[in-house]
């Protein structure tokens, strides 16, 4: 069963997604909230797999939120998806940089609302190959500045390969076919890669790509 906690400022939101979420047999919502602050104490509570967190709250707002879950250890397994009502604007990428494990637009088609609840509770990349295209299209022209010490000395050129090939929206079949490897393998390469930057996600990964600049608009 999958457990997921709404947080939304707006009842009919929340009441919304609940409605569609209530519906399958594998997921259970397990509690609502009206702003961060509250969203958060509910989260240390009941310790849910999936939290759908809006950005712009009252009181605490979703990327504050975000961040607080990513840097409590006791939280590592309750992933983070971000809802916004504007698809690309300013706050996703931060919310990304603060631990989402990936956003949502609201008015998503409902069996892609599902299926990102599904893919996120799995821990798998939750920005799919479309999204994560949007993403670099709305940034990559202007870049956050590069951090140093990012980590990346630390992966084998088949890992760098794979990472800057992940930044670029590719899926792992998608890496598999470009770097002539087994999807098995590619997974293995994004994995290790994750573990080594301290990446809680695929998304973050994304993110460490562009901000260490291994990733470009050149190369992109």
């Amino acid at each position: 069963m999958i457990r997921v906690l709404l947080v939304d400022d707006q009842p009919l939101i929340r009441s919304g997604f609940r409605a569609l979420l209530d519906l399958e047999d594998d997921i259970e919502v397990v509690a609502e909230a009206a702003d961060g602050r509250e969203g958060l104490a509910l989260i240390k509570e009941l310790l849910p797999d999936v939290v759908l967190i809006d950005i712009q709250m009252p009181v605490m707002d979703g990327i504050e939120a975000t961040r607080r879950v990513a840097a409590d250890p006791a939280l590592a397994g309750v992933h983070v998806v971000v809802l916004t009502n504007y698809g690309m604007d300013e706050y996703v990428f931060d919310a990304l940089r603060a631990g989402a494990a990936g956003f949502l637009v609201k008015d998503i088609v409902p069996e892609d609302f599902l299926h990102a609840v599904r893919v996120a509770a799995r821990g798998d990349a939750l920005l799919a190959p479309a999204i994560t295209r949007k993403l670099i299209d709305r940034y990559v022209t202007q870049p956050p500045p590069v951090r140093a010490g990012s980590g990346l000395e630390g992966l084998t050129g088949r890992e760098r390969e794979a990472v800057a090939l992940a930044a670029q929206g590719l899926s792992n079949d998608e890496i598999a076919d470009r770097l002539v490897i087994s999807p098995l393998t590619a997974k293995t390469h994004i994995n290790r890669a994750m573990a080594k930057l301290h990446a809680r996600d695929r998304a973050q990964l994304v993110v460490l790509a562009y901000e260490s600049g291994l990733v470009t608009p050149r190369t992109s």
